[in-house]
């Protein structure tokens, strides 16, 4: 329910401040004094498209903000799914800047305007006059006949139905990869089979590239390990002779210069080591030997690897390694998806087996309730003013599941005798389809918990006691949801709750738009305003007072 509305410069409004209530709110005002502005203000908060040229001051922002109470909507999964705080009171907000930028925001949260329009629309429904929003929407036509019956397969129908979907799209999307991967399948296990010929080891590429290098340079490794290895040893003068010399100069006097016993153990030592590393480079000079035959083996090997790395367009051969496994995978994936396939298969007939029969019992159950609703919007059709009025619903079978079943219903009418009812939106005219709309919705009211409703001079074209009809019809509905209609007519404007009136006020520079909520004797001179024109006699206040009675009993 709308339990509040501010507007801050919109059109001709410069702000206006808004408090409502549930039941039945009429809104008045001469033509022109800015109630469809009203209209187009509030319609910023339900996503509709805006710029700069609805400011009034083109250099301030434009605010719309909406006070919802929405604990009765059911509405706490659209606020999880959206990742929103959810709360009983919640606004709607919706800024144009002076560059004609626009910003949705649901209780402060930034969001897109296709949210805030989601939201709007279950929390609002603005009915025109020539508008037939919905007449054509099997979803609508569908929830109308399900308020007349005790559906309670509903919502079984709806768990089966999703994970039918569910199945589907699953099923739907292992069949096209599957078809896919399939076409290639033999070029896939060709890859697979190659790269395991190969034999591929971790680490092998960097072994090999060693060996390789260390055969490549065979001779020049060899000559420089002998020629270090002769320093070691030659005849004559050698580096351990040379050592061995200066240890023997140093042990001669190792009596007269104490000092030279640390050098002569640290010279111990060296010799050590060096015998050592003579020995060590003798023997790696040893066990050097070109190989030809090997390096053309360890060539092959790594020709192959590269070539191999190159195919699969990878780094180096663990990447390749990894690839095989990738390969492997996929083929398995394409093997076991068949299996996959099958058990969905089994999956999806059986859903659709019980989605048959489920469709088809609420099927039944809308067709027993058809002829009491045709008969209860045919005679509202009477009252309101088309005394040969028929109302029919068409009900056939889809191919199709959807997420109402497998119905298709079509709202048929006729205004004459001898004309047989056809589609109600082909035929019918302005007026008549409003009729419809107001009778179908004053329906709907008593069987759903709708959002408000607005009527934007919904009764255009009546009088007397079909006018006094669609106000009683409007108080009705006022009775189970909140109801916000401008009129008009002053059977209508009586039957409200609450009165608001809408115009503007001059001063010597600017026209503003401006709502009042009137008090009961403001109300009385509005109401005979609306039955007798701009100049207000004493029989249309009593009369206005009469009708405001007959509208309160």
């Amino acid at each position: 329910m709308l339990i509040k509305l501010y507007v801050q410069n919109y059109a001709l409004i410069k702000e206006l401040d808004i408090e409502l209530e549930n039941g039945l709110t009429i809104i008045t005002g001469e033509t022109g004094a800015g109630k469809s502005i009203l209209l187009g203000a509030l319609s910023l908060i339900l996503g509709t498209r805006a710029d700069s040229s609805v400011l009034l001051d083109k250099n301030e922002k434009c605010i719309v903000e909406g006070t919802f109470h929405i604990e009765e909507y059911d509405l706490n999964e659209f606020f999880i799914s959206n990742e929103l705080d959810y709360e009983t009171v919640i606004t709607l907000r919706r800024e144009i800047n002076p560059a004609g930028k626009s910003r949705a925001f649901i209780n402060d949260t930034p969001v897109t305007v296709n949210l805030l329009k989601e939201l709007g629309d279950r929390l609002i429904d603005i009915h025109s006059q020539h508008q037939t929003l919905m007449l054509n929407d099997n979803s609508f036509q569908l929830s109308l006949i399900d308020s007349f019956s005790d559906i309670k397969q509903k919502s079984v129908y709806s768990e089966t139905f999703l994970n039918w979907r569910k199945i589907k799209k699953e099923y739907s999307a292992i069949k096209e990869k599957a078809d896919k991967n399939r076409a290639d399948l033999e070029y896939y296990q060709f890859q697979y089979k190659q790269l395991e010929e190969a034999s591929l080891k971790q680490g092998e590429q960097v072994e090999l590239e060693t060996e390789q290098e260390m055969l490549g340079h065979a001779e020049e490794i060899k000559l420089a390990l002998s020629t270090s290895s002769n320093l070691f040893y030659a005849e004559g003068i050698s580096i351990l002779s040379m050592l061995r010399e200066i240890k023997s100069n140093l042990a001669r006097i190792r009596t007269f210069l104490p000092e030279s016993e640390s050098i002569l153990s640290r010279l111990e030592s060296g010799l050590i080591e060096f015998d050592d590393l003579a020995a060590e480079i003798e023997k790696l000079a040893v066990s050097i030997e070109a190989d030809p035959h090997r390096l053309a083996t360890v060539n092959n090997r790594l020709d192959d690897i590269y070539s191999l790395i190159q195919k699969h367009h990878v780094n180096d051969l663990n990447e390749l390694i990894i690839k095989k496994e990738e390969i492997k995978d996929l083929i398995n994936s394409i093997v076991t998806s068949d299996e996959r396939l099958s058990e969905l298969e089994n999956l999806l007939e059986k859903e659709v087996i019980s989605l048959k029969l489920i469709s088809e019992e609420i099927s039944e159950k809308r067709k027993s309730v058809l002829p009491e609703i045709e008969s209860k919007v045919t005679g509202l059709l009477k009252q309101l003013g088309i005394p040969n009025a028929k109302f029919k619903i068409s009900l056939t079978h889809i191919k199709e599941f959807t997420p109402t079943g497998i119905d298709q219903a079509d709202f048929l009418f006729s205004a004459n005798k001898q004309i047989e009812p056809e589609n109600l939106a082909k035929i019918a005219s302005g007026g008549e389809l409003s009729r419809v709309m107001l009778s179908l919705k004053s329906l709907l009211t008593k069987n759903n918990n709708l959002p408000t409703i607005i009527f934007d001079e919904i009764d255009s074209g009546v009088s007397g006691e079909v006018a006094d009809k669609v106000g009683q019809i409007l108080s009705g509905m006022g009775q189970y949801m909140q109801v916000i209609n401008i009129t008009h007519l002053p059977q209508v404007a009586s039957r409200g709750t609450r009165h608001y009136h809408v115009y503007k006020d001059d001063t010597d520079n600017s026209t503003f738009t401006r709502v009042k909520l009137l008090s009961p004797e403001e109300r009385i001179l509005e109401v005979a305003r609306l039955l007798s024109g701009s100049e207000v006699t004493e029989t249309a206040m009593k009369n206005a007072r009469e009708l405001l009675k007959a509208g309160i009993n």
